[in-house]
């Protein structure tokens, strides 16, 4: 069976982006690989395994297009409200906190978070399948 280890994207800025998940989520470098174009930075904390790996290439200066087939990075925390409350008054501006509801039941309660590159993070209560 197949284990998901780690999600990777590209960022423009590696002291910005690891400080946005630092804040935002308590990830830590776990490791960081440099290259000659570019460098890979795995964070994780003790949470989960699983890892969210930064790739810089080296010189680039613009922007990422993101297109329209990424979705958005999924975490789930014990308690959204303090997490959401600790996230905005790091100044991270998180949206909204939503409640889902199906069947007369609640699904998820979640807010979104866009982090410094524009990838949406989705942040979920622990609740029913999103543990």
């Amino acid at each position: 069976m197949a284990k998901a280890i780690h999600s990777m994207i590209r960022v423009l800025d590696e002291a910005r982006s690891i400080d946005f998940y630092d804040k935002a989520f308590g990830l830590k470098v776990a490791d960081r690989l440099d290259f000659d174009t570019f460098t890979l930075i795995y964070m994780s904390n003790d949470e989960s395994e699983f890892e969210v790996e930064l790739t810089i290439n080296k010189g680039r200066t613009e922007a990422y297009t993101l297109g329209d087939g990424y979705g958005h990075l999924a975490v789930s925390v014990d308690d959204l409200d303090s997490v959401h409350a600790r996230v905005a008054a790091a100044g991270l501006n998180p949206n909204k906190i939503v409640e889902f509801n199906r069947e007369g039941a609640l699904f998820a309660r979640f807010f979104f978070i866009t982090d410094p590159d524009g990838y949406k993070i989705e942040v979920l209560q622990r609740h029913g399948r999103f543990k």
